[in-house]
């Protein structure tokens, strides 16, 4: 059965899945390969922009794989996303202008502010309360060339 000229929807966006479910594995073996969390919000960002339900799956896919690696709560960083995208996202591009200074700050809101989201996860549910790594400082900084070139 052939596809419809029409109608040709890409097969891309799986196969970056299923990419970075490979890369996921990598980088929790190799500690210099960043786990590319702030990628996924910047994607996350652009899919609820677009309202692409497809795409906004695939990377909540992603974010459920990368959970799973670190031992997070599930669907904590979907969750958190959603109310940052919502809450505050409005408010840092009402006060900056430079998209630079949003690149930048996203970046550290994906890394320390998930953080922080877990710390007061685990305070609420009394479970244990997640580790800081050195390593965050080494990721945000590969992470921010990345999105700056996004």
């Amino acid at each position: 059965m052939q596809r419809s000229i029409i109608n040709q929807s890409p097969l891309a966006p799986f196969v970056y899945v299923l990419l970075f479910i490979a890369y996921e594995s990598l980088s929790s073996i190799y500690l210099f390969l960043p786990p590319l969390f702030a990628i996924l919000f910047v994607f996350f960002i652009n899919a609820v922009k677009k309202e692409d339900g497809v795409e906004i799956f695939l990377i909540s896919l992603c974010l459920l794989v990368y959970e799973s690696q670190m031992g997070f709560p599930v669907f904590s960083s979907i969750i958190y996303f959603g109310m940052i995208y919502k809450f505050v996202m409005p408010k840092l591009k009402k006060n900056f202008d430079c998209r630079s200074c949003i690149k930048v700050a996203s970046v550290i809101l994906s890394y320390f502010g998930f953080y922080l989201f877990l710390v007061l996860v685990s305070n609420i549910f009394l479970i244990p309360m997640p580790s800081i790594n050195y390593y965050m400082l080494y990721y945000i900084v590969i992470e921010f060339f990345i999105v700056s070139i996004l």
